[in-house]
């Protein structure tokens, strides 16, 4: 019998979000309403509405100061962190300081509007969530939302609090590859025909109950490069148990930090040619950025990618090529960073590069073919794993998870999972001379436990400040405050005192929240207004064209076509000119071009052959009286 929920699995995304269900033992992915399976990570804002998702990205390059992309990067984060100050210079909005959030700025119907990131991601998370309800024609209130691995605690709340923002109860924040984990499991099981195939979830390891043997245990190694991210995590699977060995990664590096590089060296050479600054010019770096976004993808099957843009900069047509190997060697530093956590995952989870069975590559930056040659070379001839859609892997997994954790019951092949868990950062106190004494070490299965005798630094001294912190630095001002309490206790004494650490630095309070959420419903209304409007307006468009085209072919007097003429030709007019009219003025015309047509069809031919008189007309009290105008 199925379950009453259905919970959805979301890749949250930098550039592109995806969304996913579990149903009938197979996952399926949610189509947008553009007919697209992955949605631009895009929210905009213009005098009449906002836009979210493909609608926002294809209206960028003419509107860049009110068109949002991004918005991962700065979830979670300070105005003053590095990685932060690092975008600016690279974003055609505008960021401000508030408390220390970076809040984007925008113009929206006249007004000012100062967004967090948190508000943003809740924008495409909400586009995400109905779209789901359209497919699946049910209310879906559950999901399991997907985080870089390498995501702190701050980031991994603020994405939490987007979720519940946009009206979802957030199951779970699982790690992006472990979730593409998932996929590749299903995989594999799709190949095996074996039902009882274990298959992982969350941001770890998932023991399946099996009588079955289970098959050799593997080392999965996941490389996942995505628009604004990178995770690398291995995994071992063996006799039902797919474990997280060790995790690591860059939560700023991803196919962005590539288009900068094109973006740079286009602008240079425009002004080299031209003796113009592109970077000065919103609306011409937000064209230059599409241009750079399409020769990335060109080159990743040809040697060579032409760009076109038409009036990049006071009316100058702008042409250039790049070949694959100088995009590469504009590039080669950021591939080559890649080398590095993958090198420490090795290391921490003491597997040589021999020992890894499977590599499997996971982000859109994964079809970069330099990228795939570095890992490609890095195990010595190893070719990657190319089972899984790098772009949905992650929406896949998480939808399974989602389908575990609502104990969706019509899931044999995941029933029976136990989840496990690591920390993906080490944890510890604060101890004199600003040092961070790791407690927990990263890669720690949890729930974990860890005892530790501390003296207080003099003598007779009744109670000691515990700072609590996560991060792999030496010093605590270099790592992330997770929170902090005072302990009074002694051990001769035999007294003990505990306390639970709730992350609320840099964190939405529960009003902002709740503004958000107000927000968010206020927004809903004004989105299906103008959808309501728009419909009408082009239902009027439909009616008047219509008409005009099947006017001759009716059977009605040639007054009559002429009097239904100037009536569609009178509204087609008016559409022109009343770009900013209401749904009823819209409404109100379809009557009326509606009402006219049935009156001219009832009449039909008169005693003479002229149709109805002119005259007529004025008895029509209701409906604008479009002849006279």
């Amino acid at each position: 019998m199925a379950t009453a929920k259905t919970a959805i699995g979301i890749d949250l995304g930098t550039t592109y979000s995806c969304a996913a269900f579990f149903r009938n033992n197979k996952v399926e992915i949610i189509v947008n309403d553009q007919g697209n399976r992955i949605t631009p990570s895009y929210v905009a804002f213009n005098d009449t509405e906002r836009l979210v998702g493909d609608a926002a990205y294809n209206q960028a390059p003419s509107n860049p100061k009110n068109t949002i992309y991004g918005a991962k990067r700065l979830i979670g984060r300070t105005f003053s962190d590095k990685e932060v100050q690092q975008d600016i210079p690279h974003l055609p909005y505008k960021l401000v300081d508030k408390e220390g959030k970076p809040l984007i700025e925008v113009d929206a119907k006249g007004d000012t509007l100062q967004l967090s990131a948190e508000e943003v991601a809740s924008m495409i998370l909400i586009k995400l969530k109905e779209r789901a309800e359209e497919v699946l024609e049910r209310e879906v209130t559950d999901a399991v939302i997907t985080v870089p691995a390498y995501f702190n605690d701050s980031q991994r709340q603020a994405t939490k609090d987007a979720g519940i923002i946009a009206g979802l109860n957030v199951l779970r924040i699982i790690n992006e590859p472990t979730a593409a984990a998932i996929a590749y499991g299903l995989n594999k099981l799709d190949d095996e025909n074996d039902n009882n195939f274990m298959k992982r979830s969350t941001s770890t390891a998932i023991a399946v109950k099996s009588d079955k043997s289970s098959p050799t245990a593997k080392n999965i190694l996941v490389y996942d490069l995505g628009g604004g991210t990178f995770d690398v995590s291995l995994l071992r699977i063996d006799r039902g148990v797919f474990e997280v060995k060790a995790t690591n990664g860059d939560t700023h590096l991803g196919g962005e930090d590539f288009d900068n590089r094109l973006i740079k060296h286009f602008s240079e050479e425009f002004k080299r040619k031209h003796k113009k600054d592109v970077s000065t010019n919103e609306n011409a770096l937000s064209k230059l950025k599409r241009a750079c976004e399409t020769a990335k993808r060109t080159l990743s099957t040809a040697s060579q990618a032409k760009i076109q843009i038409d009036s990049l900069v006071d009316g100058i047509n702008f042409e250039s090529s790049i070949t694959k190997a100088r995009f590469e060697e504009l590039c080669s530093d950021l591939f080559k960073s890649t080398l590095e956590p993958l090198e420490q995952v090795l290391e921490d989870s003491k597997i040589e590069k021999f020992g890894v069975d499977e590599i499997i590559l996971v982000g859109g930056s994964t079809r970069i073919p330099r990228v795939q040659k570095l890992v490609t070379e890095y195990f010595g001839g190893k070719i990657p794993n190319k089972s899984i859609n790098p772009d949905e892997a992650v929406a896949y997994g998480a939808a399974v998870q989602a389908s575990i954790l609502v104990e969706d019951e019509t899931s044999d092949v995941t029933a029976d999972i136990v989840l496990v868990d690591v920390n993906p950062l080490s944890l510890g106190v604060k101890v004199t001379g600003d040092t961070m004494y790791v407690l927990i070490h990263r890669n720690s299965t949890v729930p974990t436990k860890k005892t530790q005798n501390y003296t207080t630094s003099d003598d007779n001294q009744e109670q000691v400040s515990i700072e609590v912190y996560e991060g792999e630095r030496i010093h605590v001002s270099e790592n992330n405050l997770l929170g902090n309490f005072t302990l009074t206790a002694d051990v001769a004494a035999g007294v003990r005192g505990d306390i639970t650490i709730q992350n609320e630095s840099n964190r939405l309070t529960q009003e902002q929240i709740q503004k958000m959420i107000e927000d968010a419903e206020k927004f809903k209304e004004e989105d299906e207004s103008e959808a309501a409007r728009v419909k009408a307006q082009n239902e009027l468009e439909q009616v008047a064209y219509g008409y005009l085209d099947t006017r001759n072919a009716r059977e009605i007097s040639e007054g009559s076509k002429a009097i239904l003429k100037n009536a569609c030709d009178e509204t087609i007019e008016w559409l022109e000119n009343a770009k900013a009219a209401d749904t009823e003025e819209y409404i109100e015309r379809i009557k009326y071009l509606e009402d006219l047509s049935a009156k001219l069809d009832n009449e039909g031919f008169g005693t003479n052959g002229d149709g109805p008189h002119v005259e007529d007309e004025e008895e029509e009290e209701d409906g604008p009286v479009i002849l006279d105008e």
